[in-house]
């Protein structure tokens, strides 16, 4: 009779053996130090099924295309879709500030190196604490990231697991937490260029800058990512700049004092439209208005910016290309000439279509900057914020996380009249960020605070 029920008991077994497992790993305590790793391998699973290189966003498209083992889509032309000579217009040559000469090289003394090491998605925490301790500031990485990056509220998680979904610090979340959390100033601009970095770094005003690079991330490819520089010092002999850069991998010396080639420097910045900010004593705040000059009044800068990319363009080509563009869209939306920057971001996402499908094509370039939706939202195309929120929200290996993303396609969708998708992705952006005041506002707005 036993041997006959064999088959049965080992099935039964079996199935005992999965709930007690499903039990377990719900239990906070085991749930909290495995959880990350079985996200881990799915999220492997996931960039082997559908590359998050292969998701392109067709503007005027009905459906997004995207990720999956097809080739992308030729490029087409898309609607509202201006020539370039109209896309930029015409831009007035501006000059940098006049002043006291500045010295052929300058190092800057009491700078406390931090990086971002047994962290998640951490330059933005470690570049902001070493602009506050240059000041003073006896706060760390981690006091930062608290407020930055607070991640899911989840009582059995503690505040760092929470927020390792977190992907990217935007720019105004660090000068928000300057602000707000410290008694320290910042400024924040976009347009900038070498000389006024040499002629703040001179003047003892370290900048942090936001740029892009081809880096071999913590799974080990190689691939275009955002990243946030202290830029320290610079040598003109040597035609670099002195950065401590955050990141590094176990293989690696740590980002001490690194030079950064003038040249290599500008070429990854313009993916960010030149954007930098400054932490500085508020006492010094007009000290810091004399060093900023024209770039005082954020406008200058964005149009200066229109300037140095119209001139790139000529000769830009691929990946450069599509950067070039991007960042002319970005400028005018700062300038709040939104179909000037819907026409700007219709050609770069053209040219992005055609770049090679490899682990360089910049996929995560929506992660970090949302300019597109501003554009798009503002000029009434909601299908194309939607469409193109799902082609970003499937790219990130650990899931659809970023809650800017969410926020606009939420936006987009109750602008379209589909209020339940629009209160379910905007209650998420404020779950997987519960200081995400924007989300919060919106839900506000519609009565549908959770």
């Amino acid at each position: 009779m036993f041997k006959k029920n064999k088959p049965v008991n080992i099935l039964i077994g079996i199935l005992v053996a999965i709930l007690v497992m499903v039990g377990l790993y719900n239990v906070p305590f085991i749930n909290s130090r495995l959880a990350w790793r079985v996200e881990e391998f799915l999220a492997d699973i996931r960039e082997v099924v559908s590359p998050p290189e292969q998701a392109v966003f067709v503007p005027g498209a009905e459906t997004p295309t995207l990720p999956a083992a097809t080739s992308a889509p030729e490029a087409t032309p898309t609607r509202a879709q201006a020539t370039e000579t109209e896309l930029v217009g015409t831009a007035t040559p501006y000059p940098t500030p006049a002043g006291t000469p500045i010295p052929q090289s300058v190092r800057l003394s009491g700078i406390t190196y931090v990086d971002q090491k047994n962290r998640w998605n951490y330059c933005g925490p470690a570049n902001l604490t070493m602009a506050l301790n240059y000041w003073g500031w006896q706060g760390n990485r981690d006091d930062v990231a608290r407020v930055v990056k607070p991640g899911v509220a989840d009582p059995s998680l503690d505040f760092i697991q929470q927020g390792r979904l977190d992907l990217n610090v935007m720019p105004y979340e660090m000068t928000d937490f300057v602000l707000n959390q410290t008694e320290y100033s910042a400024v924040l601009r976009q347009g900038g260029n070498l000389e006024l970095l040499k002629r703040l770094v001179a003047a003892g005003f370290p900048v942090v800058i936001e740029k892009g690079y081809i880096q071999r991330d913590t799974t080990g490819t190689v691939s275009w990512m955002g990243h946030y520089l202290f830029v320290t010092g610079y040598d003109d002999s040597q035609s670099a700049f002195i950065v401590q850069d955050a990141f590094y991998n176990d293989n690696e010396s740590p980002g001490k004092n690194k030079l950064y080639p003038y040249d290599d420097f500008q070429s990854t910045w313009r993916s960010f439209n030149f954007l930098f900010f400054v932490v500085y004593p508020p006492d010094r705040e007009a000290e810091m208005f004399g060093l900023l000059g024209p770039w005082l009044d954020p406008a200058y800068g964005l149009r200066y910016s229109l300037e140095l990319n119209q001139d790139f363009l000529q000769t830009a080509t691929d990946a450069d290309r599509f950067f070039t563009l991007f960042s002319i869209g970005t400028a005018y939306v700062g300038l709040q000439d939104y179909s000037a920057a819907a026409q700007a971001y219709d050609q770069a996402f053209a040219v992005y279509a055609t770049l090679p499908q490899d682990d360089k094509r910049p996929y995560r370039i929506m992660w970090y900057q949302t300019g597109p939706y501003w554009a798009y939202f503002y000029t009434g195309r909601y299908k194309d914020v939607v469409n193109l929120a799902d082609v970003t929200l499937a790219t990130p290996r650990v899931g659809p996380t970023l809650e800017e993303s969410l926020y606009w396609r939420a936006m987009a969708n109750y602008a379209l009249g589909n209020y339940g998708p629009a209160v379910q992705d905007m209650r998420e952006s404020v779950r997987l960020n519960p200081n995400f005041g924007a989300g919060l506002a919106r839900l506000s707005e519609w009565g549908a605070l959770p």
